[in-house]
């Protein structure tokens, strides 16, 4: 098991712009300020831009339990931007520590899972009338973790609509996915 350091490791990177030693000091600063004990923070990077005059600063923070948080800002003022995502880092890390410090409680009717089944090829290319064509191939991480640890990263991270990750249980491929009244849905492989 890894422990984390105490100082994460904060990267500051910069499109359009060139980062000074202020800037990466104040990111450095506003990043460290972050006090709160959970998720522990592994890393973190802190992406400046700069167009015309909108100045945007993205934060990504990787924890531990595999959780990864981002947020950005823009503004008129870098340095604004800066104070702006870490604030918003910071709220969701709040709002999701004390998600988890609440009494537990079974996610009664929140995960749901769904069998998929796959159609033989002779079907599916009769439905179709021709082969897809595959537009784009992507790779995508997939990490061991339970379900409720993979919850709490689709909760955490409000860009992704699902998360890939190996059942810690079961040890199977799973797909959590959001759906659209707000609670998720898993899809697990079953095979006949």
């Amino acid at each position: 098991m890894q422990v984390a350091n105490a100082n994460p490791e904060i990267k500051v990177t910069g499109r359009h712009v060139a980062v000074t030693d202020a800037i990466v000091d104040y990111a450095r600063k506003k990043v460290e300020s972050l006090h709160l004990d959970y998720p522990r923070i592994i890393d973190a990077q802190v992406i400046l831009d700069v167009e015309k005059y909108r100045h945007i600063a993205e934060v990504v923070l990787h924890c531990s339990n595999h959780i990864t948080i981002d947020a950005s800002a823009e503004t008129s003022d870098l340095y604004a931007s800066i104070d702006e995502a870490v604030g918003k880092i910071a709220q969701q890390m709040r709002k999701h520590k004390t998600k988890i410090m609440r009494q537990y409680r079974p996610r009664r009717g929140q995960v749901r899972l769904i069998e998929e089944q796959v159609l033989p090829d002779d079907v599916a290319e009769e439905e179709n009338g021709a082969e897809p064509l595959v537009v784009r191939t992507e790779g995508y991480p997939v990490k061991p973790m339970f379900v409720d640890e993979a919850v709490l990263q689709l909760q955490m991270n409000t860009s992704q609509q699902f998360v890939v990750f190996l059942n810690a249980k079961s040890e199977k491929i799973n797909v959590l996915y959001r759906r659209k009244q707000g609670n998720f849905g898993v899809i697990e492989p079953a095979f006949p």
